[in-house]
């Protein structure tokens, strides 16, 4: 990054794209808002973490895939915070975080993101295909192609058997792989 403004500049341009991505996997669209918002958030904490090893797209969505990620996990550990008669919700809140504002439980180191994203375009039409599939379908896709979960972690997850997940990824593959030669690889063919 040259500049604080450079940087963000290029996340507002990608800001679009990385909540629809979001709302592929969660479906929510204020959940979505909300991972979007704690990797922009993470971005600009830490500006010269980007190594360059990457494209910066790459390095955004990479992030964004850990927070996803993240949030998938919490949905099934989270419990809402309840206010006993005699405490205030400040009390509460104050509990969570230490006097000097970090929270008591720091957050799982991120790792480094891997490169995922090569062509813009493709990017943009294997979206469109995603975004066709039924919604289920989609989110199993996602999960165990993109955020790389475990067979067991998504049948858990989703409440699915596990013969009921091969099915759905062998047919969410068939669907993904016409929309792509229809929409991709028939237009790149010379001639076309």
């Amino acid at each position: 990054m040259t500049s604080l403004t450079d940087l963000h500049r290029q996340l507002e341009i990608m800001r679009p794209l990385l909540l629809r991505f979001a709302l592929l996997q969660l479906r929510n669209k204020t959940t979505a808002e909300d991972a979007v918002q704690e990797t922009l958030l993470a971005i600009l904490e830490k500006p010269d973490s980007f190594a360059g090893q990457s494209s910066f797209r790459t390095y955004v969505t990479g992030i964004l895939k850990y927070k996803i990620i993240d949030h998938l996990r919490a949905q099934k550990r989270e419990t809402p915070l309840t206010v006993n008669d005699g405490d205030s919700e400040a009390e509460l809140i104050d509990h969570l975080f230490t006097a000097d504002g970090h929270t008591v439980s720091p957050p799982a180191a991120w790792g480094e993101p891997e490169s995922v994203l090569q062509q813009k375009d493709f990017f943009r039409i294997l979206q469109l295909c995603l975004e066709n599939l039924p919604e289920k379908t989609a989110q199993v896709f996602m999960m165990r192609e993109w955020l790389e979960l475990d067979a067991e972690d998504i049948c858990k997850e989703l409440g699915v058997s596990a013969s009921n997940l091969w099915v759905i990824l062998y047919r969410a593959r068939l669907r993904l792989r016409e929309c792509l030669d229809i929409h991709w690889f028939v237009h790149r063919q010379p001639g076309k």
